[in-house]
């Protein structure tokens, strides 16, 4: 039986729960507990450098239009710190969803949910990267997300939580990075039309809600 590390919620337990996971699934498919939780140690991590760089874009924005140039220097400094620091994180998670947990996947469930996730991370490092490397990673995500949807529309149910999570990001992917508000919202509609949602536990009382 595995020893489980500290749950990655507290400090200094995601890089011990990273690395156990990424040990698990080097002889077996991990089990839906191991994978949601390295999908939190992961979104620990990813999330704070995220929030970092968005702060840091807004303090540099500010700076640049009132001309204090020796701010903006260090600012951008720190920033490409941060860029460096987000694009390990997300090549090490990629690396391990290619190398072994979307090849090992078996269940529609869990095909989804990893290529979801590698979609995700393709489009953390779209947020940020400029010319041919945003490029790349765009497309990387469409490509993901892709795939994911084809296993959704034919092994998984309307209501599905990993559908509706695929559907979610797949539009704010084509909001944010392809700029396409259009197809966001052709998308998010799309899965909102579904008959099973329509007809699920209080979906039409939230209609009669907004009428």
């Amino acid at each position: 039986m595995s020893t489980w590390p500290d749950s990655p919620s507290k400090p200094n337990a995601t890089n011990e729960m990273v690395e156990f996971v990424e040990k698990v699934s080097e002889t077996d498919e991990l089990s839906v507990e191991e994978l949601n939780l390295l999908s939190v140690a992961y979104k620990n991590v990813i999330g704070a450098r995220r929030a970092s760089w968005c702060i840091i874009s807004s303090i540099e924005q500010k700076e640049e239009s009132r001309g204090n140039e020796d701010h903006v220097t260090v600012i951008k400094d720190y920033k490409s710190k941060i860029e460096a620091e987000l694009t390990r994180v997300c090549d090490r998670i990629l690396k391990l969803l290619d190398s072994r947990l979307v090849p090992s996947a078996t269940s529609g469930d869990s095909k989804v949910f990893y290529l979801k996730m590698k979609g995700d991370y393709h489009c953390y490092l779209a947020e940020f990267k400029t010319g041919g490397e945003r490029k790349e990673a765009a497309e990387s995500t469409l490509t993901a997300y892709k795939s994911a949807q084809d296993i959704v529309n034919s092994e998984l149910a309307p209501t599905h939580p990993i559908r509706l999570g695929l559907a979610l990001n797949f539009s704010v992917f084509y909001y944010e990075i392809l700029n396409s508000p259009d197809r966001a919202c052709s998308l998010a509609k799309q899965e909102e039309g579904t008959d099973e949602i329509k007809e699920a536990p209080g979906a039409k009382q939230s209609e009669e809600q907004q009428q």
